[in-house]
């Protein structure tokens, strides 16, 4: 399975954030959308990740102080990304070593979509379950002792 195919089946809906707003409307937004991450970009290109860990150390850093914080100083540069033509598998191995809970898709400079681990831990069970039913479909229908030498 590839990343594209879970972008088909979750949607392309992206939620991105600019990098001088405050982590006072980056947090309204995530809470209003219900998502824990934002992809930050500055003039038409992505230049940062907004999770809602690196919201909880700006909040231990700056005390009360922090809703006026801009997203620019606390977002994660650069972050890992991934492309629209990665094997999952290879994904969800990045994602548990470097402890990344969210991954921006790009296509060069195009962002497609963001992932998150349950979306990976989702595709990945569902694709396990179809292959046990395939496996225990195929066992079943496949007669006893057939294609042996009698």
């Amino acid at each position: 399975m590839l990343v594209k195919e879970i972008l088909a089946i979750k949607g392309a809906v992206l939620y991105t954030i600019a990098p001088d707003k405050t982590l006072g409307e980056a947090v309204t937004t995530m809470n209003d959308l219900d998502v824990g991450s934002l992809v930050v970009f500055d003039h038409g290109r992505m230049s940062g990740m907004l999770t809602f860990r690196e919201v909880l150390r700006a909040v231990g850093r700056t005390g009360s102080g922090w809703v006026a914080v801009p997203v620019s100083q606390v977002m994660k540069a650069d972050p890992m990304r991934t492309t629209p033509d990665a094997p999952i598998e290879q994904l969800r191995r990045e994602m548990v070593e470097k402890h990344q809970r969210y991954i921006p898709v790009m296509d060069g400079d195009t962002l497609q979509g963001v992932l998150s681990f349950h979306d990976v831990a989702k595709a990945i069970l569902e694709e396990q379950g179809f292959e046990n039913k395939m496996l225990k479909s195929y066992i079943h229908d496949h007669p006893a002792g057939a294609g042996s030498a009698a």
